[in-house]
């Protein structure tokens, strides 16, 4: 082969790798009817992928919005992570649920990450076997199980302060947030599966609160699982109000989570992000009150 040939293979080559190298998040945006300034699903997506492309202390991640079912093999082998938002888990949403499930079984087993964000942690009765089996289960570490499951029931109501307080100070996932307390509805007795609704032994805590104030328990409001094949899983029940990605500890919290399903490092003191501008995203409310600390 000619010296400059050699040298042409071995440059394309090596941007190929490199391109393949790039962590890469891909979310999917499912269907939501929510009044305007609550979810928020489509303008929250596109908020999240600007965050992730403009991460202060981390460099070289992409990520990709789409709006349906990505059927494109391309788009999901060239996922490090998925992270989903919609009324309910998307998959289970879009058309042909069962072959959009299966592809994602493709991508979980080759260690691809997952996260999803406030209802996209949640199934409906008709998503579930009688006793609550679902792969989001094993993929996710836990869900929201909507009060149509026939096995469990858990508690969506907006609480105008909801105190939120690390669970595992030493995880990861728990770098450069604190404890914050917020206008919103954090999902409450979520799914874990375990005896006694316990969570299994590789899903661990993240953030938990004392709810409801009437009756205050400690419930777990965002976890993160380590899988056996090798991916990371992380659910968290918030932002129900679009307003509160300027939450500056929340959204750390969830850039943190995104971050680390990729199979990144995540700095000693979490990932760094500007506040967003949040009409800039195209939400369909476009006044915002001023966040709550």
């Amino acid at each position: 082969m000619p010296l400059l040939l050699r040298i042409a293979v071995l440059i394309v080559g090596g941007l190929a790798l490199n391109a393949a190298e790039v962590p890469h998040v891909l979310i999917v945006v499912g269907p939501s009817s929510h009044p305007p300034g609550s979810h928020e699903a489509a303008a929250g997506a596109r908020l999240l992928e600007s965050a992730l492309e403009t991460m202060r202390n981390v460099n070289g991640v992409s990520a990709q919005v789409v709006y349906e079912w990505p059927r494109d093999a391309a788009l999901r082998d060239a996922a490090s992570t998925v992270v989903f938002l919609g009324d309910t888990f998307p998959p289970n949403r879009f058309g042909n649920p069962r072959r959009n499930l299966a592809e994602l079984a493709e991508m979980m087993a080759r260690g691809c990450g997952i996260a999803c964000l406030h209802y996209a942690t949640g199934l409906l009765g008709e998503d579930v076997t009688p006793d609550g089996e679902h792969p989001l289960l094993r993929w996710l570490g836990g869900y929201f199980a909507n009060r149509s499951c026939p096995h469990h029931q858990s508690v969506a109501r907006v609480y105008p302060e909801a105190t939120i307080e690390p669970a595992e100070p030493d995880h990861p996932v728990s770098r450069g947030w604190q404890r914050f307390t917020v206008h919103d509805e954090p999902y409450i007795n979520n799914y874990f599966g375990g005896p006694g609704n316990r969570p299994a032994p590789n899903v661990t805590p993240l953030a938990l609160s004392l709810l409801p104030p009437d009756a205050p328990a400690r419930e777990i409001v965002a976890w993160g699982v380590e899988r056996a094949d090798g991916g990371r899983g992380f659910g968290i029940v918030m932002p129900h109000f679009y307003k509160n990605w300027a939450n500056d500890d929340l959204r750390t919290l969830i850039l943190n989570g995104v971050v680390w399903t990729a199979g990144l490092d995540i700095p000693p003191g979490g990932v760094a992000s500007d506040r967003p501008d949040l009409p800039a995203f195209g939400p369909e409310a476009l006044e915002f009150t001023p966040r709550r600390r």
